[in-house]
């Protein structure tokens, strides 16, 4: 999708309640997912028969409102949580509405300092560089209720429980907590992996700037293979088992790396081009057609187009 066609659809998403979701199985694990007005954004949720607790918001009340009711539509058990996966917008903006229902809502103690300034960072981008919303359209920020850190069993109320695992490399973002429903081994990951789909390649953002760090987002992903997961649900893409969904998550990250460094050699005055925001558009869509050519069984391709921002810039002014 292009730059326009997305503001366009970010501008109608505030006023369309009643948007499209995945079909979800009827208990245990099921996903609402998005189109490309929440960026394609898997929002996973698990009922245990008694209580769902949701994994991550969606990035626009409409959008959290439509995964509402697609679990009303499938269960009668109340949302009584939410946990936050990683400090982007599209896993915390939905907050105020879920907190108006009654969920309560629980992130790692560095998720949490973290989403006020890329609530900050994110809602200038939107409003005044990119003009997707109006001032004051943009959706309210509201801090997470309950805070842990490390590693956190929560008991439902069916006697089973989800364990919150922090892990100790940052990943896709500046800091990244992995759910895992203890009964069955899967493993909700936010967009730490997205399988077989583009990734957001932006980084996180520290000090009011991107930082990609795609070490830190390699060795994270290595953490999962010791977290007892049988199945990686990622943020965007389909479900994988967790071996397939390290390695081929790691080779993607390889081969944009390389991309983008092969790209930088081969500009000549690409640093100073993207200074202007007409010269570094153009170099974000070929950067984009390179990977979907280099991918071509990939889905989401525009998400490079909108993320490859940080890591360009990050390696464009590398030494």
């Amino acid at each position: 999708m292009s730059r326009d066609k997305l503001i366009v659809s970010a501008r109608g998403v505030l006023f369309c309640a009643a948007m499209a979701g995945s079909a979800a199985q009827a208990a245990g694990l099921g996903v609402y997912t998005s189109d490309a007005n929440g960026f394609d954004t898997h929002t996973y949720y698990y009922d245990d028969g008694r209580e769902v607790t949701v994994i991550d918001t969606q990035f626009v009340p409409a959008l959290t409102q439509a995964m509402v009711d697609q679990i009303r539509a499938e269960t009668d058990s109340p949302v009584t949580r939410v946990v936050v996966t990683h400090p982007n917008p599209d896993k915390f903006n939905g907050l105020p509405l879920l907190h108006a229902l009654g969920a309560v809502s629980i992130a790692s103690e560095a998720t949490a300092a973290a989403m006020a300034p890329v609530h900050a960072y994110k809602e200038n981008f939107w409003v005044n560089v990119v003009g997707a919303f109006e001032a004051g359209q943009y959706p309210a920020f509201e801090p997470v209720k309950e805070t842990f850190s490390g590693r956190h069993v929560i008991a439902l109320a069916s006697g089973e429980t989800i364990s919150l695992i922090e892990l100790r490399h940052s990943g896709i973002s500046s800091n990244q907590t992995v759910v895992r429903i203890d009964s069955t081994g899967d493993l909700i990951v936010g967009d730490l992996v997205h399988h077989k789909a583009h990734a957001w390649l932006e980084g996180g953002i520290i000090d009011g700037s991107p930082q990609p760090d795609l070490d830190a987002w390699r060795a994270a992903l290595r953490e999962l293979r010791d977290l007892g997961g049988t199945h990686v649900h990622g943020g965007r893409g389909e479900v994988a088992t967790v071996d397939e969904a390290v390695d081929a998550q790691i080779r993607y990250l390889d081969a944009v790396e390389e991309e983008v460094l092969d790209y930088v050699r081969s500009a000549p005055g690409v640093v100073e081009e993207l200074s202007d925001p007409e010269s570094a558009q153009a170099h974000y869509e070929t950067l984009q057609q390179r990977l979907s050519e280099r991918f071509p069984e990939y889905e989401l391709p525009y998400m490079v187009g909108y993320s490859i921002h940080g890591l360009l810039n990050a390696m464009a002014e590398a030494p």
